[in-house]
């Protein structure tokens, strides 16, 4: 082999020896990094100081405003409407005892009459009997024989009795006929609204047929469906028992943009549990829906605002007051029922909690938190109790006005089997 094809060969690798034995001299000589000690910070986490207090619960349901009463007006007798009043309207309002309307009381009248007259006769003939009964009497003491021993036609007895039946009959047909003529005129049976009118003036009506619906204003009611875990936090009243003043409501609607609020109380409980939703009926009542009592009393405030009847209402029910209840933020919550704490060294432990109710942004729970102890609000990845945190500055703290809870929404029956709240 040639000289030249030899370097061409060796030259190159002796190169790369060199090279290689020059870098790990160098890296023989340089001196040796300083080893530190890695050290991991623990979690930085927000917390929050709460404390345990006594709460009133708020129940919330929703239901549509009825009438306590509402009554079919009828005709009882027959003939043809004469006068109706101007307020026979559907929303036309009357008091009780007024005049809706009333049918001809003219046939009436002509039986009154003849009822008054025979009842006259009656009365003649009465007279008539008695003071031939009389004569017989004395007729019959001039015998010298004793009246015991008298026949009953020889005193007259039996036309006497008949007389006097007579005169009963005839007071029976007046009273009929007064009864009849008072009925052709159709007044109110309670302070009421026309809700329905079925007649008008000039029309023939008989007997049994439908003049009008009307509703009583004195009061309305709300049917409020409470689920079973509710029922515990309501003073619900005794099956049968009916409250003039009971657990207070805030009704509330939205008109024309405007949140309008009426209050009622739970006035009686239905006492059955409905077989599809599972939901129990409690009443409340509404007393003046329509401001009417307001207007008639002028010393009362008559800018009432109106709770027209079947209005799709929601209600809030003041519950019952409750003590050593701690209201913790719902993004604490872990898994179903627990919480993280984190104790004075800022070292990380987890408890189970009693959960209570629950809201959109609270739950309320009855176990004690450790005195010093604060709940962690942030996620971590990796939860092992006594492990260490760092804590953010400014701890919040849920004051006693945030404590109050909201409000818990009627679920439906299908939202319960979801599983939702």
């Amino acid at each position: 082999m040639p000289n030249s094809a030899i370097k061409k060969v060796v030259l190159p690798i002796a190169i790369i020896v060199a090279g290689a034995l020059l870098l790990a001299f160098m890296t023989y000589l340089a001196p040796e990094a300083e080893k530190k000690e890695i050290f991991a910070k623990p979690p930085l986490v927000e917390v929050l100081k709460v404390s345990s207090k006594k709460v009133v619960f708020e129940i919330e349901s929703q239901g549509n405003v009825v009438p306590r009463t509402e009554t079919t007006l009828v005709s009882e007798v027959s003939g043809q409407i004469k006068t109706v009043s101007n307020k026979f309207v559907i929303g036309g309002y009357f008091k009780k005892g007024e005049l809706i309307l009333e049918i001809d009381p003219i046939n009436y009248q002509v039986i009154l009459l003849q009822t008054q007259a025979r009842l006259d006769g009656a009365n003649a003939r009465l007279v008539e009997q008695q003071a031939r009964a009389d004569q017989a009497q004395k007729e019959w003491s001039l015998t010298g024989r004793s009246s015991k021993k008298a026949p009953i036609l020889a005193l007259r007895k039996p036309q006497l009795q008949q007389a006097k039946a007579d005169v009963k009959a005839a007071q029976a047909d007046v009273k009929g006929a007064q009864i009849k003529l008072q009925r052709t005129k159709i007044l109110a049976p309670y302070n009421a609204m026309i809700k329905k009118k079925m007649v008008d003036i000039g029309q023939y009506v008989s007997t049994g047929s439908p003049l009008a619906i009307s509703f009583a204003v004195d009061y309305a009611e709300v049917r409020l469906p409470i689920l079973e875990r509710d029922i515990a936090y309501i003073n619900i009243p005794k099956f049968g028992q009916v409250l003039q003043q009971g657990n207070a409501v805030e009704l509330s609607i939205n008109q024309a943009g405007k949140k309008q609020k009426w209050h009622s109380f739970i006035s009686r409980s239905e006492g059955v549990v409905d077989s599809t939703s599972r939901v129990n009926y409690i009443v409340a009542q509404i007393n003046d829906p329509y401001g009417f009592m307001a207007i008639d009393n002028l010393s009362k405030d008559s800018s009432h605002t109106a709770l027209p009847i079947g209005s799709f209402v929601k209600a809030k029910i003041t519950g019952k007051e409750v003590a050593d209840v701690t209201a913790i933020p719902l993004t604490a919550l872990r898994g179903a029922n627990e919480i993280y704490l984190v104790d004075e060294n800022n070292k990380l432990k987890t408890q189970r909690v009693d959960i209570l109710r629950s809201d959109q942004k609270y739950i309320y729970v009855s176990s004690t938190i450790p005195q010093g102890y604060q709940v962690v609000l942030t996620k971590l990845a990796t939860a092992v109790n006594g492990m260490s945190l760092r804590i953010k500055a400014n701890a919040k703290e849920i004051s006693q006005e945030k404590q109050l809870p909201k409000a818990i929404p009627s679920l439906t029956h299908e939202e319960q089997k979801q599983g939702k709240q």
